[in-house]
């Protein structure tokens, strides 16, 4: 098997592309957050119709208002699941030092219930048990069913915010270029933004499937149909209070 083919299966030996695919989930998702609800703003926006200026200023507010809070979220919920592996960690490091045996009792209790018996178990607790924090960690993966979190949570809500910026800036491209008249004016800008969302939206849906290792056709479709959807809604809510408040 030759070391590229190695590569795509068990990552790549480069520690900035292991570390690309260790938030690629974030960022596939900060990137559909983006991209549907920024596009929906646009959407509604053309319903009502409202002129380019008014659609910047609305998707712009919604990119860095929603992006923001999104990130926060993001870096709350990661750190929020560190602290508690932590707290439950300074738990199982006091029973260790307190109440030993009944944590070694623990310990075999959990590996006879895996088939281990006599003397093969007497070794497995005696192992474990020689080194505190051995024994913590297994305590942590077998009892509680913890695993600790690796991610930053600075790190998670940037990939989320930086992700939901570039993909939700591919819907308001075209007003931006028409603003600052590098595009002429016309009728089918919306339709121009359709046709680039449309691509970021195959983009991610191949991304997310990469992501939750499932079909690429049917996560592009997914995708695809979902945010399409969301803005068809927003064109017609747009369309709507048009027509009834002008």
């Amino acid at each position: 098997m030759d070391s590229h083919h190695e590569d795509s299966i068990h990552g790549s030996t480069i520690p900035f592309v292991n570390k690309f695919q260790d938030y690629l989930g974030e960022f596939v998702y900060g990137g559909i957050d983006g991209s549907v609800t920024t596009f929906a703003v646009v959407a509604g926006a053309a319903g009502a119709p409202l002129e380019s200026s008014v659609v910047i200023i609305l998707g712009f507010a919604n990119l860095f208002a929603d992006g923001f809070a999104m990130s926060v979220g993001s870096y709350l919920s990661t750190k929020s699941v560190k602290e508690n592996y932590q707290k439950h960690q300074k738990i199982e490091y006091w029973e260790v030092d307190n109440i030993p045996e009944k944590e070694k009792e623990e310990i075999r209790d959990i590996y006879r219930a895996k088939g281990f018996e006599g003397q093969i178990l007497d070794e497995i607790v005696k192992t474990i048990t020689a080194d505190r924090d051995r024994w913590v960690d297994v305590m942590m993966k077998e009892e509680l069913l913890m695993s600790e979190e690796s991610k930053s949570p600075w790190a998670m809500g940037g990939v989320t915010f930086l992700s939901f910026l570039l993909f939700g800036f591919i819907p308001l491209l075209v007003f931006v270029l028409n603003y600052f008249g590098i595009l002429e004016d016309s009728e089918d800008l919306f339709l121009y933004s359709s046709v680039l969302t449309g691509l970021v939206f195959i983009l991610i849906g191949y991304l997310k499937a990469i992501v939750n290792a499932t079909k690429v056709l049917r996560s592009i479709l997914e995708t695809f149909l979902l945010g399409a959807a969301a803005a068809g809604l927003a064109y017609w809510v747009g369309d709507f209070l048009e027509k009834l408040i002008v």
